[in-house]
């Protein structure tokens, strides 16, 4: 099925649209979820689905809402138990302990939506404009949460003996047989956000400046890195083989006995693995996911090649010419009859997969944090992580760019992460 979508700008003249649509796919997340799914909390980087949609309802009432003399605050408690990370605004519940709060209860948490959104559809009906880069910045911020609900759901489900099912279907497609090498000759490439064709498009501060980069010669593969491709590197000792590894992601696959992709295990001779969609066969020519930058970083060393760089990555994606450009949707379809997430075409450098670059997370060239506590967001995480491109199955189509920075530490594997070569 293909789904309509809309960029959400701060020029849109229907932003309390995009609001209430951004607002009610987080509830439609929650469809087949119980109260008591939504209360664990399966690790420390993980979070409740619960507490996610607490924590997005409190940037709403924090940033916007409280702003305004006749608001009154839904509960004074909500504003340390669901603030994330931002010191300018105050103290945080301790985030690997977010799982021990029994309360407030779903019911209540969802009443705090209801009565934040009363206010929120209000405030846009009076279209007071210069509060709209909020708003929107608030709803891309939300859509980053319902991946993280995704993500987290999949790891909470999969830590469950009964192996349960999230949603049937397939959150993955088939790559084509036989990878082709897209090349791209040296030069001085813009890179940034306004080097993407629609320009007027929503962007995070980490996307900008624009700024100029040159790249030698480069090729990229047309095909991502597939559960085929990767069994032979763990047929051939792979995990086992310390020359191939970063000694820190050496140290890490041994300490936490890492033999092959998160969720993957093996019976009979028999290789299986937990999906959304529950336990199933691993599908050789789909693309490997749930793999940390080390074991990329691996995988690619093995094969006698290297991981892209995000500035090449970025130069490809904005090349029409060597990409495909028959945009399906990813978590969107969730909303479909048939519940099924149809990902972007096989010779496409977005979807299915976040893929790994060689990158650092760091600021561009005369990148300056905003003022405020908002400056918060992204600048003070430019230390210790690794660049992904290009959005996974559960990234939402009106979410998804070819400037998009992602990041996470080197050695997470609990999203839906993959690899694309490079040469």
């Amino acid at each position: 099925m293909q789904v309509e979508t809309t960029t959400i700008a701060t020029t849109s003249p229907k932003l309390v649209d995009c609001y209430r649509a951004v607002r009610n796919f987080s509830l439609k997340l929650c469809e087949t979820l119980s109260p008591e799914d939504c209360t664990i909390q399966s690790m420390p980087d993980a979070s409740p689905t619960r507490w996610h949609l607490a924590h997005t309802t409190w940037f709403f009432e924090t940033f916007l809402l409280r702003e305004r003399g006749d608001y009154r605050r839904y509960s004074e408690d909500f504003e340390v138990l669901f603030n994330s990370y931002y010191n300018t605004v105050g103290e945080q519940f301790p985030r690997p302990h977010r799982g021990l709060l029994s309360r407030p209860s779903l019911g209540e948490v969802l009443a705090y939506r209801d009565y934040v959104d009363e206010q929120m559809v209000r405030l846009l009906n009076d279209r007071v404009e210069e509060v709209d880069s909020i708003v929107t910045l608030g709803l891309q911020h939300e859509q980053q949460h319902q991946e993280l609900m995704l993500t987290d759901i999949k790891h909470m489900l999969g830590r469950n003996p009964l192996e349960p099912v999230y949603r049937d279907g397939n959150w993955h497609s088939a790559q084509a047989r036989g990878s082709e090498w897209l090349e791209f000759d040296e030069g001085l490439y813009e890179i940034g956000h306004s080097s993407q064709p629609r320009a007027e498009a929503f962007a995070f501060d980490n996307e900008s400046p624009v700024h100029r980069h040159f790249l030698p010669p480069f090729r990229l593969a047309s095909q991502l890195v597939t559960c085929g491709d990767f069994m032979r590197f763990i047929d051939d000792g792979g995990y086992q083989k310390p020359e191939l590894w970063l000694s820190e992601g050496w140290n890490t696959a041994n300490n936490d006995g890492w033999q092959a992709p998160l969720y993957w295990r093996q019976s009979q001779g028999q290789w299986s693995h937990f999906t959304l969609g529950g336990q199933r066969p691993v599908d050789m020519n789909r693309p490997v996911c749930h793999v940390s930058y080390f074991e990329a970083d691996a995988y690619a060393r093995w094969a006698g090649l290297r991981l892209p760089t995000e500035f090449e990555w970025e130069v490809a994606a904005l090349d029409e010419s060597k990409r495909a450009t028959n945009q399906a949707t990813f978590a969107d379809s969730l909303i479909a009859s048939d519940d099924v997430v149809h990902p972007i075409g096989s010779d496409a450098l977005m979807g299915d997969v976040w893929q790994w670059t060689a990158s650092q997370y760091t600021a561009y060239p005369g990148y300056v944090a905003p003022a405020g506590a908002l400056g918060e967001y992204n600048g003070k995480f430019m230390c210790n992580q690794f660049v992904l491109r290009g959005g996974s199955c559960a990234t939402h189509s009106t979410h998804a760019r070819a400037t998009y920075r992602n990041f996470f530490a080197p050695a997470a594997r609990w999203q839906f992460s993959g690899i694309r070569l490079a040469k």
